[in-house]
This record gives C-alpha cells, sequence and structure tokens, in this order.
C-alpha cells in the first residue's frame, strides 16, 4: 500500500450538520422525515425495528480503498456522510447519541479544557486523577441521549461505570458484551424483543488503526468486521434494517510527531485536543503572539485558526454555547499533512500509528450503510 509523504497537504472537509452528518442519523430514525433525505438508506426509513452499528474508526476511504476485504459491506445500501469536527470518538459519538453539533453538547474533543484543568473525557480524568465527582458528567453535557427514549445499548461491559458513558448515554438501558459472540447474541435478543432501535457500539478497528496503522493488521480486523456485519444479517430478525456508521476514519502518521519549539511554548499555558487537533491556551496576554509564532512555522503543516475563526467558520455547528466556547483553546493546529503535534501530557498505553482528529477527508467521512435482515 503506497504510503504519503508527511509534508503532503489536504483538502479541508468541514461537517455537513445540515445535511449528510452524523449528527442527523439519530434525529432521522427517531422522527422520520416527510421529504427522506437523499443520504439517508431508505430502508432504514420504512423499518419498525432498525440496528444502529456503529463501529469505531471505520472511514469511508479506508473502506472503499479495501472493497475486495469486505464483500458483505461492499453490498449495502448508502454511501458518505461526514462526522463531526474534532473528528475524535469522544465527541462524534456523544454527537451520535444527542443528535448536536458538538458546539451544542459541549463535548469538544477527546481532551478538554474544564476550569482550568484539562479533563481527558474517555477516562473522565484529569492531571489529579478521577474527575467523575469533581466534573460531574451530566454537568459536561447535559442533553438526553436519544431524545430521552432510552434504547437499549450494546458495547463493552467495562464502559458500563465510565464518565464518559454517563456523558452520552446516561438513561439508555445499557447492556454489556464481552466478546464478539456475546456482542452478536445480545443485539439479536434485544431486536427479537422488538426493540425499535437498539444502538450498538464496536471499538476494535480503531484500537487496531491506532497502534499498527493501515496495514495488514488493520485490513485483518476489517476482515472480522465484515464477517461480524454478515453474522448480524444473519442473525437479526426477518426485516430488521442494520444501519452501520462511525464516527472518524483514520490516517496512518507513524513517527511524523512534530514537537512544538521553544519560541511557540513560551506563549503556551496548556495543551488540549489531541495530536491531530492541539489546541493552545495561551498564557495572559499572548495570544497575539502566539498565533504569529503558530502560522509563521506550521502553515503548510496544519490548518491554523483561532477560537473565534473555528466558531464563525461552523467547525462545531450553527451554535457554539458559552460553555462549549470556553472549553476551546486559543490557536488551534489541525493538521492538514499525515503529521501530529506532540503534547507531552497526552499520554497513552503506547504510541500511535494511525490517528484521527482533524478535518481531512480520510478522517471526516464515514459510511452509512443499511442492509436488511432476511
Amino acid at each position: 500500500m503506497a504510503t504519503r509523504s508527511p509534508t503532503m497537504s489536504r483538502d479541508l472537509v468541514l461537517p455537513s450538520y445540515e445535511g449528510p452528518c452524523i449528527t442527523n442519523v439519530v434525529p432521522a430514525l427517531l422522527h422520520p422525515p416527510a421529504d427522506a433525505p437523499a443520504w439517508l438508506p431508505a430502508a432504514a426509513l420504512d423499518a419498525d425495528r432498525v440496528v444502529l452499528l456503529v463501529i469505531d474508526g471505520l472511514g469511508w476511504t479506508q473502506l472503499t480503498d479495501r472493497r475486495a476485504l469486505t464483500p458483505t459491506l461492499a453490498s449495502l445500501q448508502g454511501g458518505p456522510i461526514t462526522t463531526v469536527a474534532p473528528s475524535t470518538t469522544a465527541t462524534a459519538l456523544t454527537s451520535i447519541t444527542t443528535g448536536l453539533p458538538p458546539g451544542e453538547h459541549g463535548v469538544v474533543g477527546y481532551r478538554m479544557a474544564v476550569h482550568g484543568e484539562v479533563l481527558n473525557v474517555l477516562r473522565w480524568s484529569t492531571a489529579t486523577g478521577d474527575a467523575r465527582q469533581s466534573i460531574p458528567p451530566a454537568k459536561i453535557q447535559p442533553h438526553a441521549a436519544f431524545g430521552g427514549q432510552r434504547p437499549p445499548v450494546v458495547t463493552r461491559a467495562e464502559f458500563e461505570t465510565s464518565g464518559f458513558t454517563g456523558a452520552h448515554l446516561d438513561q439508555t438501558r445499557f447492556t454489556g458484551y464481552r466478546t464478539l459472540g456475546t456482542f452478536v447474541a445480545e443485539v439479536a435478543r434485544l431486536a427479537a424483543a422488538s426493540e425499535p432501535l437498539v444502538y450498538a457500539y464496536y471499538e476494535g478497528l480503531d484500537k487496531v488503526s491506532h497502534e499498527y496503522g493501515l496495514g495488514e493488521q488493520y485490513d485483518e480486523e476489517l476482515r472480522w468486521i465484515d464477517h461480524l456485519v454478515a453474522r448480524l444479517l444473519d442473525a437479526l430478525p426477518a426485516g430488521t434494517v442494520l444501519l452501520t456508521t462511525a464516527d472518524h476514519g483514520q490516517v496512518e502518521v507513524g513517527d511524523h510527531v512534530v514537537e512544538l519549539p521553544g519560541d511557540v511554548l513560551t506563549h503556551v499555558a496548556m495543551q488540549s485536543g489531541e495530536g491531530r487537533f492541539r489546541w493552545l491556551h495561551a498564557r495572559s496576554g499572548r495570544a497575539a503572539a502566539l498565533l504569529e509564532a503558530t502560522h509563521g512555522l506550521f502553515a503548510e503543516q496544519a490548518w491554523v485558526r483561532t477560537r473565534a475563526e473555528v466558531v464563525d467558520e461552523g467547525w462545531y455547528g450553527p451554535v457554539v454555547t458559552e460553555a462549549a466556547a470556553g472549553r476551546l483553546g486559543d490557536v488551534l493546529l489541525a493538521a492538514r499533512a499525515d503529521v501530529a503535534f506532540h503534547d507531552p501530557n497526552d499520554t497513552g498505553p503506547s504510541q500511535l500509528v494511525g490517528r484521527h482528529g482533524s478535518v481531512t477527508e480520510d478522517e471526516m467521512l464515514v459510511p452509512l450503510l443499511a442492509g436488511v435482515a432476511g
């Protein structure tokens, strides 16, 4: 597979918040519009039962490049839609479940500034540890998931008590799974109980791409996901629609990680976001100097924007609440090349090979595909 130069620039793709975007999938399923949008597979509008399957990290461009590996997915009806900005799991899953752009639900990134600290949303922790008591999830994201309709949710059993689950799946009926076998069994059981909507989430592909990139391991995981979709279509009651989408795509970055130089860091109080969507928070009175320093150094590798520009250009949606805006930094580095921007406080269990978060086509386009169980 050909690799891109880390200095190659890509086109900017902003979310289609008024149309084919993950924010609009659940509202269309719960309240089918009189005029069916062209981007929503017709089968999903006419079904008595829908299983909404979210595959973490399944980008449209990666999928279309590997059609030969995914005969079941390739046979389904549908096409690409956009995710949200940033193209990251915490933000995108919250937009899927609430039906709201990030500027309204307020989960504006994987790591975001809250009360002078940086909250890791997926771990729901700050530098001082577990933040579920000090930063209550319901205060950060107060909107009801699925319009308050409380559908059953199938996701990893160990996620049940996490802060992020509290933020984007509060009051839903949680069903945990341990293995792919139990995943299929639980989804099929709930659909057979005549649930009109079942939400199911699988995170394996994202884990593989982060650790291994987009090579052989990614391809093999994608084959297994295609088997998973085929097995679900076999196991679900006849007439059930399986609607498959994702939260973001992927870019292989490898070791192309950019260290911020001292003449930038001297203006920085802290960083939030993630490697491909890095928010820099300026020291008091240094915002203009920070913008000048970053734009001069990184304009070829990133879209450099101020908070005001990001809000005015609609990256976070047509409405950005005061609370959401307050969680953003002063200057954004949104990678356009195959690079990530280093923050020593943004750490994990392993070095990331595949990444996401920015607004390139590879990260922003995700599938929305429908199949009908026979």
